[in-house]
C-alpha cells in the first residue's frame, strides 16, 4: 500500500492507515482522523502505443533509464480527452508522428506501479523528431522485436500474435 501520500488534501492533517468495513470486506486505506477523507489510492490508467512506422515498430528509450532499454510510447490522459485522442496527442508529443489509426489491443495491469495500461496500435506517418523526455528510438522488424515480462510487453506480445508472429520475450537472466 502507498503510503506516499501524508496529509490529507481538503484539512492538512496527517493521514493514518485504519481499516474499515467497506463493500468487499475489511479494508486498510489512509484516511484523515479530523475530517474523515479517504485515499481510495485506485490504480492510474496510463496510455500505451504500438507505433508501426513505416512498416516496423517504434521503440523509444526514455532519458531516465538505465542501458539500453526501449519500450512502447505511454502517457497519461488529461482531463476532457478520450483514450483515443490522449495516444495520438502522446505519439504526436513524444516522436512528433501523427496518427492516421488508433485500435485497441488491450487492457492490461501494471500492479507494481498500481497502473491500468490501455494499449492501442497505432499506424503513423511523417519525420520521428523525439521529445525532450526521449533520448532514441529504435525500429524493429515484426520478427525481430523481443518484448518484455511486464504490462506493455504483454500488450506488444499479443498485438504479434494476432498479426500472425510468435512473440520472443527478453531473458532478463541473460542481461
Amino acid at each position: 500500500m502507498s503510503a506516499a501520500f501524508k496529509f490529507c488534501p481538503q484539512c492538512a492533517t496527517p493521514l493514518a492507515f485504519e481499516t474499515q468495513m467497506e463493500d468487499g470486506g475489511a479494508k486498510e486505506r489512509l484516511r484523515c482522523p479530523a475530517c474523515a477523507y479517504t485515499h481510495w489510492n485506485n490504480p492510474t490508467p496510463v496510455l500505451a502505443a504500438i507505433v508501426e512506422y513505416n512498416g516496423q515498430i517504434l521503440l523509444a528509450r526514455n532519458a531516465a533509464w538505465p542501458g539500453k532499454m526501449f519500450a512502447l510510447i505511454t502517457g497519461f490522459m488529461e482531463a476532457g480527452e478520450t483514450p483515443q485522442g490522449g495516444i495520438a496527442r502522446e505519439v504526436k508529443e513524444e516522436t512528433n508522428l501523427d496518427c492516421s489509426e488508433v485500435n485497441l489491443v488491450g487492457v492490461y495491469d501494471f500492479q507494481r506501479m498500481n497502473q491500468v495500461i490501455i494499449a492501442y496500435h497505432v499506424v503513423a506517418h511523417g519525420e520521428v523528431a523525439l521529445s525532450p523526455e526521449l533520448v532514441e528510438y529504435k525500429l524493429y522488424d515484426y520478427e525481430a522485436v523481443k518484448c518484455w515480462p511486464a504490462g506493455t510487453g504483454y500488450a506488444l506480445a499479443d498485438w504479434l500474435k494476432g498479426r500472425g508472429y510468435e512473440p520472443q520475450f527478453v531473458d532478463w537472466s541473460k542481461r
